[in-house]
């Protein structure tokens, strides 16, 4: 069964073709995210899932309405946290629940709501005085008020440190088993590879590639790769001397392997390159090593993500 069914769905803006004619569904239940770099359609998308622009072409149901000709009756369905939430400053959690309960029309206990989302020991806290966390915490709480089937959380983390984003990544699994079915946007790729139970990535108005995170690795990886801390001299020494796949990302420069022999050859070449490295690692091909390769540029702001699942190699000797 499925919350969003899109098929062939087109809209522009003058001669810009910002939807191309995609097609995808969501299903009841799972967590779904829409990925892409900045112009690639999602934006656009999204608004025509929850009502607020109208489709040039194509099919939308979304719980089983038209969310352009039923948007009134569908937005009781929903609950929406739009990117850089935002309330009255001197509101306090509580106050803020209870008031977007009076505008839905629905009696709820803003306590309980609060601590669906780990909030209650700042229920009572001014809305300016919130951390950053608190405040897009607040956000989902609001999205539940109306007990929504759909949720479309726009952009949740942003902003937030890491240890505040894997607090926001709990409270969206514990939804998740709720039984709530979630439309993801997010710039982070290792947030939507935690968190996602399939993936869609938009360019250029098209989605290139979907399915389940470990699918599209599957898909389009080529399974380990070799990363060293050096500079771009190194890349493109590494690059010349074995004529591998090798990328520069901050500071990050890594490198493809197809099997055991390669990783000998990288190594060879890096060591024998007589340029500053240090931190040799190996790992698989992560979600973001895939949008990079299939998109060209990174979706994080701020740089690569630390992968946790890294094996660290020592460098022989002192190549600081």
């Amino acid at each position: 069964m499925s919350a969003i069914e899109v098929s062939s769905l087109e809209k522009s803006y003058g001669q810009l073709k910002a939807v191309d004619g995609i097609s995808f569904s969501v299903r009841k239940g799972e967590v779904f995210s829409l990925l892409g770099p900045n112009g690639a359609g999602k934006t656009t998308t999204i608004e025509i899932l929850e009502g607020l622009r109208q489709r040039d072409g194509g099919r939308v149901s979304v719980l089983a309405a038209d969310p352009w000709k039923k948007g009134y009756q569908l937005h009781r369905k929903l609950g929406i946290i739009p990117q850089g939430f935002t309330f009255f400053p001197k509101a306090t959690p509580r106050e803020a629940v209870t008031y977007y309960s009076t505008l839905f029309g629905v009696k709820n206990d803003p306590d309980a709501i609060l601590r669906k989302v780990i909030l209650e020991d700042a229920s009572s806290v001014y809305f300016e005085n919130l951390s950053g966390g608190q405040k897009q915490k607040l956000g989902l709480a609001l999205a539940l008020v109306n007990n929504p089937e759909l949720l479309f959380l726009d952009e949740p983390t942003t902003g937030l440190d890491p240890q505040a984003r894997r607090n926001m990544w709990d409270v969206i699994r514990g939804l998740e088993k709720e039984g709530h079915t979630i439309m993801l946007t997010t710039h982070y790729l290792e947030e939507a590879e935690v968190l996602s139970d399939r993936v869609a990535i938009m360019n250029h108005g098209r989605i290139i590639t979907d399915g389940t995170p470990a699918e599209i690795i599957e898909k389009h990886g080529s399974g380990e790769r070799l990363d060293v801390r050096g500079d771009e001299k190194l890349a493109d020494y590494v690059r010349e001397k074995t004529g591998f796949d090798v990328t520069n990302d901050a500071g990050n420069v890594s490198v493809r392997l197809r099997d055991k022999r390669d990783a000998v050859i990288a190594l060879a070449s890096i060591d024998q390159s007589g340029l500053p490295w240090k931190d040799l690692r190996t790992r698989h091909d992560s979600l973001e090593d895939i949008f990079v390769k299939l998109v060209g540029g990174s979706l994080e702001e701020g740089g690569t993500i630390k992968r946790s699942s890294d094996k660290i190699v020592p460098s022989p000797g002192d190549n600081n």
